[in-house]
């Protein structure tokens, strides 16, 4: 039975450096959102967490993790990894449409109602994580 939409929830999912663990991502992510009634956002949320995690894969080397939270009718996505480095800056999307790389955040932009990325340092280690936000229509 599905929990309510008023109720807040969070999840994290550590994930190794691995390709791999972006499809995992995703369906862990989809799962969850089925699970708590919002299917509505699976479609986006995939997509964005895809963004989200394949850069944190793709582009350092330590672990990382899938972080989910629902408060307040809004669904943020997080994808946490061991790199203090800020993302680069996403381009505007006309600048990346016919580009291979180079378009996850340009994506995460234009496809989230807000999005962004702090520094964390938890027990000595540092890293960051880059974020963004759904809310429900």
């Amino acid at each position: 039975m599905p929990e309510t939409e008023n109720e807040p929830w969070e999840y994290c999912l550590y994930i190794p450096n691995d390709v791999r663990a972006v499809t995992v991502s995703r369906r862990t992510l989809r799962l969850i959102l089925t699970l708590h009634g919002l299917i509505g956002l699976v479609d986006v949320a995939e997509l964005l967490a895809t963004e989200l995690v394949s850069n944190a894969v793709r582009h350092t080397k330590g672990p990382a993790a899938l972080r989910l939270r629902w408060r307040e009718g809004v669904l943020r996505i997080g994808a946490w990894d061991a790199d203090p480095e800020p993302p680069e800056p996403p381009r505007a999307w006309g600048e990346v449409e016919e580009l291979e790389e180079g378009r996850g955040l340009a994506l995460v932009r234009a496809c989230s109602d807000v999005w962004g990325w702090q520094p964390l340092t938890r027990n000595g280690n540092r890293g960051k994580v880059v974020w963004c936000e759904l809310a429900v229509a």
